[in-house]
Formats: C-alpha cells, structure tokens, sequence
C-alpha cells in the first residue's frame, strides 16, 4: 500500500530544530512529491541532506489557480509509490492546498502518515493566554470594508457568546491595516493576541485588551502573523 507522509515545514528560516528527527529520515528516501514552490521545496531537502541528489526527485508543484493534480496523485498511489506533501510554512493541510491532496489519498485507500512539525496556529494559541478549549480558525478575512469591519464584530460576538477564541491570519504587508481595523472594530475589553514569525530570532508574541493596544500600538514588519481574539 502506498505511503503519503504530510511532511512539515519550518515556520522562520533555518529553525530545523522545530522538525522531528521523522522528517529526516523519511524525506531522505521519498522521490515524489507534492509542493507549493519547487524551488524553495528543493532548498529544504537540500538543508536536510546536503548529499542529496535532487534531480533524482520528481516534483508536482500545486497550481495557485487549479490546484493539485489529483491525476498525478492518483497515479503515484495506484504504482505503490510513495509520496510526501510538503506545505511551503508549518504542517500541511493546514491553511493550506495540501488537505484536498490529503482527502484524494483517502479516497484512494492510501495510508496517511503525519509527521511531527511547527503549526504557526497551534503555537498562537499555545502561546496567547486565550481559550484553548474551544477555537475556530477562519482563514484570511475580507479586505475591504465595510465587509472587513462587518467580519471582525460578527467573530467578536461569536467568541462572546462561545467564549471562544477566533484565529485568522492576513497577507504581511497588510498586517498593520490589519491591526488598526481591530483596534477600530472590537470593544475595549476584548483581548487580542498578535504572533509574528513564531520560532524565528525575531518573533513577537503579545496579548493585551484592545484599549492596551490602542494606548502602544506595534509596527509589524512585513512578515507572516497570526491574530486571536477572545471577548
């Protein structure tokens, strides 16, 4: 039976450390695979196993307008191939192509196997003081407005009445416009935790009520961020 490994990827540049000693040794005899960048996909194996010979390896870069080639999967999985979906940042599947990949397999009566790996929204939460029992993750939110400010007070009131901690992530060189629309949209109670580049040399990770934030507000650089709220 055909293997298809969900295989991690670190959140900051260089933070192997955050992998399972799995992810080596699984990436170092998988020939196929599934990723959102050839390229960058070739530079993480390559930081794995310096010996490695990459153009041994064949690669189906997913499409950012098609999606993945289920053919492709399909017929890897029915040659008993083995073959690894690699997410571009964290754990594949999540917030991520990979998990109609991943719903391909099943159909396909492969077996799954997850590896051990940084999840930049697990750790958001891990680390913001919110409700970790009860969550809900939504993605990107509107750009504009009013159906930006309209999406953050429904997901305000939502965690309210749930008391349940909303997630959702924006494009970094939105983040600041992020961050003033939260700080213009949700009541001075709510507390708002923002976590930038999670395991890297720089990360930022702070929960504060909106009215702290609108005392100091950061300026968050251009780099990926998770935002939490809990009313």
């Amino acid at each position: 039976m055909a293997k298809v490994f969900l295989i991690p990827v670190p959140i900051a540049d260089s933070a192997l450390h955050t992998l399972s000693a799995e992810v080596s040794t699984v990436t170092k005899n998988l020939k196929h695979y599934f990723v959102e960048n050839t390229r960058t996909a070739r530079r993480f194996l390559r930081s794995l196993h310096a010996d490695l010979v990459i153009e041994d390896i064949q690669f189906s870069e997913i499409s950012k307008h098609d999606g993945p080639d289920i053919s492709q999967l399909n017929k890897w999985i029915k040659e008993g191939v083995d073959v690894g979906i690699m997410s571009e940042s964290g754990c594949p599947g999540i917030a991520d192509p990979g998990a109609k990949l991943v719903a391909a397999a099943h159909d396909d009566n492969a077996s799954i196997i997850p590896l051990t790996g940084p999840s930049s929204i697990t750790l958001a939460l891990m680390a913001s003081g919110l409700n970790g029992q009860s969550f809900s993750f939504h993605g990107y939110l509107p750009v504009k407005n009013p159906e930006r400010s309209k999406k953050i007070k429904q997901l305000e009131q939502l965690s309210k009445s749930e008391n349940q901690t909303q997630i959702f992530i924006e494009t970094p060189y939105r983040n600041n416009k992020m961050f003033e629309e939260l700080v213009k949209s949700c009541n001075n109670h709510t507390r708002l935790c923002i976590a930038q580049n999670i395991t890297g040399d720089s990360a930022f990770i702070a929960t504060k009520s909106i009215n702290e934030w609108s005392k100091k507000a950061p300026e968050l650089p251009k780099e990926p961020a998770i935002f939490l709220i809990l009313a």
